[in-house]
């Protein structure tokens, strides 16, 4: 039998924390953090691991016995089903980002990342190495760039670029910039280190441990919820932070990136939504089709098909197993309704069947 996900919108945890004590509602927070930044990825941690996160919230086990349960959890669960279950990493990399993000220790070295990244995914990865830099040069096709991908650092040459924007944050001066100004440049460094990729895999999530731990050295009181809620948001922004193709007229734009930070280090609440962040959004344009649609077409949809949408505006990398799941019917009867709505051409699938996602037109 297949272990049993929950929808995490699903999940009344903010509810559960609010009812603990001051230091018992700070250590939800960090899990409330690491469990959103698995949507970077698509991925849902398992009942299994809230119930863990819960046990140690309450002070009923510490970190490293909540690590130790999950773990022989999983090695327990070996042989008995043939299906990859995605919850394993989700819920493996949750509590050591938990753990990292407890630490009162900091460095401010491209170590640290090779450190974050060997302990978020050593045993989770089997293709790529933790804690190694790639020797392989990678592309990624983005939603947000219609298929294209950022142009990321030279394998060879990843040290030397780290090594380079370290040294130019290390040696820049704050002292004379306002906080607005404080942010933006924070964002440009933050977008930097993420084009250089270093990794094969589990590049964002690595990144977003760094940010947070550095920010905190910097005396930021750092409001985790953007983490938590806009994960993905995070990712695309990092995107457009990075691309430029003047064919097109693109060019690299922090804008985006900005409105997440200023969300999470000055309280602000800007708007985040993935759509923004797509090379082709344009707010009057968008508008306009809108009008247009409504006055000339009527499209009737199912109760069913109108939650297979919902879930799609939310994570256009969803699954049909994890759409079987939140909605409730097989999946047999999502590939049925998706196939209709591909049909009607509301729906379209962009990139493989593994990497790929849903994109509605």
């Amino acid at each position: 039998m297949k272990e049993e996900k929950l929808n995490p919108f699903e999940i009344d945890f903010d509810s559960y924390i609010r009812q603990r004590e001051p230091e018992q509602k700070e250590n939800g927070k960090l899990w409330q953090t690491a469990i959103g930044l698995q949507q970077v990825d698509g991925l849902t941690p398992s009942k299994y691991l809230y119930e863990i996160a819960k046990r140690n919230i309450d002070g009923e086990i510490t970190i490293e016995e909540a690590k130790q349960l999950i773990d022989s959890y999983y090695e327990s669960k070996q042989g008995r089903t043939d299906d990859k279950d995605d919850a394993e990493e989700a819920d493996k990399v949750s509590v050591r980002i938990r753990e990292i993000l407890a630490e009162k220790t900091f460095s401010f070295t491209p170590d640290l990342l090779l450190s974050i990244h060997k302990r978020l995914f050593t045993g989770v990865f089997y293709k790529v190495k933790a804690g190694r830099f790639r020797d392989y040069n990678i592309s990624k096709r983005e939603w947000v760039l219609d298929g294209e991908s950022v142009l990321y650092a030279n394998a060879d040459m990843i040290r030397q670029t780290l090594d380079y924007d370290f040294g130019q944050e290390k040696a820049f001066d704050y002292s004379k910039l306002s906080k607005k100004e404080t942010v933006k440049h924070l964002t440009r460094f933050i977008a930097n280190i993420w084009q250089i990729h270093p990794f094969g895999e589990g590049n964002t999530r690595t990144t977003a441990v760094f940010t947070i731990k550095y920010l905190k050295s910097l005396g930021f009181d750092v409001n985790n919820e953007p983490f938590e809620k806009n994960s993905w948001y995070f990712r695309n922004a990092l995107v457009r932070a990075n691309y430029t193709n003047m064919n097109k007229g693109i060019y690299m734009n922090t804008e985006y990136l900005e409105r997440f930070f200023r969300n999470l280090l000055l309280g602000e609440k800007n708007e985040l939504k993935n759509r923004y962040c797509h090379i082709k959004y344009n707010e009057q344009t968008v508008n306009e089709v809108t009008q247009k649609v409504t006055v000339n077409v009527t499209v009737k949809f199912t109760a069913n098909q109108k939650k297979i949408l919902e879930e799609i505006k939310k994570n256009p990398f969803v699954t049909q197993e994890k759409l079987a799941e939140i909605v409730g019917i097989t999946r047999k009867s999502i590939i049925e309704n998706m196939k209709k709505l591909q049909n009607q051409k509301i729906i379209k699938r962009v990139g493989a069947d593994k990497n790929g996602h849903w994109e509605i037109i």
